[in-house]
């Protein structure tokens, strides 16, 4: 199994949470980003729309993060990850989606205004709308947690991997930040996981302008 992609890109992350929990082996190379190599004719081959991640096992070439974590889950996690059941691989997967539609461009938007941008090039008001959103999302996702441990029920899941990889970045992020203890508690929660913290919970400061590290 060999993985494409870099260890800072949020993306990535996600599928190196799921191979961890999944205790699974596998080489890497750094792709995307300050490593470029997106658009060599032999990373195009395997994935022509020239992002990361993109994951080979065997003959099988997978690309888009939320499809490769759903193969690894069915593949190699016996249902626990997936779900056993098909009401619980739907919870899970509800969970992914909902991230990946309501979420994920609110998310980078935020990302670029307080961390990536030169602050000479960052828009308050652009981080401001940004937040918001995002604010309105994840108010769904700590009104759901008052009632369940993780996304899809009181056992972590793939929808978890989706999801929580997004959360050390949100909650060091600098921006005003509305009070949602059980989004809080269920970042705790993800932050005891040896996995979690060993691929997610790492540095991006090698993302930011060099005047601003």
């Amino acid at each position: 199994m060999h993985l494409y992609g870099r260890t800072t890109s949020i993306n990535v992350q996600k599928v190196l949470w799921t191979l961890k929990e999944l205790k699974l082996d596998y080489d890497r190379t750094d792709m995307g980003g300050a490593y470029g190599g997106l658009k060599s004719p032999e990373f195009v081959a395997m994935n022509p729309n020239q992002r990361v991640p993109a994951l080979i096992d065997g003959d099988l070439i997978l690309w888009e993060s939320n499809a490769i974590v759903r193969y690894l889950c069915n593949a190699y996690g016996d249902g626990t990850f997936a779900g056993t059941t098909p009401a619980a691989m739907a919870r899970a997967d509800m969970w992914m989606e909902w991230f990946q539609n309501n979420c994920y461009a609110h998310f980078i938007a935020l990302f670029y205004q307080t961390v990536r941008l030169p602050k000479s090039e960052r828009n308050a008001d652009q981080r401001d709308r940004s937040a918001a959103e995002l604010t309105k999302s994840y108010t769904i996702l700590n009104d759901h947690l008052k009632n369940h441990e993780f996304v899809a029920g009181d056992a972590i899941s793939m929808g978890d991997f989706v999801v929580g990889s997004s959360l050390y970045r949100y909650f060091s992020m600098e921006f005003d930040r509305a009070d949602m203890p059980a989004l809080n508690q269920y970042y705790d929660r993800l932050g005891q996981r040896d996995a979690y913290r060993e691929t997610v919970m790492t540095s991006f400061d090698s993302l930011r302008p060099k005047d601003d590290v």
